[in-house]
């Protein structure tokens, strides 16, 4: 059975644009599953660690017959392979951050991993995305996209002229 996602992916290091274009095509490559749709991309000052450069958001959407561990399996794959490494500051700088935000309509609350992402209602580099990819979407356990979009106003985005499409699997196409 197919499963509709969506990750979040974040840069603010090593060409921070080029690092998502590579995500989005390494996601396209991950077996029994194929990225159909990504967000516009969005500049962000950083939220929890203001000490690093400005990030580079977007939301891809993916079709996946993976679980939901084997998925960020995957990700971290990719996160590991674009030079991501997980020391310092939790919210520090990185090349590549690749969050599992949304598994179908599923609420996993594993020790590895909690979808919805544990902070997606509250992070506008997440909602406004989500909602170019998804308007009307419901966010379970949280509610609609407008209604999270509303308590994240005082968050500053600015949307860039550049849209992921590398990589992205042609329709009618089918990969193994």
């Amino acid at each position: 059975m197919s499963e509709r996602v969506y990750i979040g992916l974040g840069s603010n290091l090593d060409q921070p644009l080029t690092q998502l274009s590579k995500a989005v095509e390494a996601m396209n490559s991950i077996a029994q599953t194929t990225v159909t749709g990504c967000s516009p991309v969005y500049r962000s000052a950083p939220l929890d660690y203001h000490d690093q450069p400005d990030f580079v958001n977007a939301v891809c959407e993916l079709q996946t017959s993976l679980t939901a561990a084997a998925l960020l399996q995957q990700l971290q794959k990719i996160e590991l392979h674009q030079g991501r490494v997980r020391e310092g500051h939790r919210y520090g700088p990185r090349t590549l951050d690749l969050d599992l935000l949304l598994y179908g309509q599923q609420q996993i609350n594993e020790p590895d991993l909690i979808v919805p992402h544990p902070r997606l209602h509250q992070r506008a580099f997440v909602l406004y995305p989500l909602s170019d990819l998804e308007p009307d979407l419901q966010v379970p356990g949280h509610g609609s996209l407008a209604e999270l979009k509303a308590g994240c106003s005082d968050q500053v985005l600015n949307r860039i002229d550049q849209v992921l499409h590398a990589g992205l699997q042609q329709p009618g196409a089918h990969k193994a």
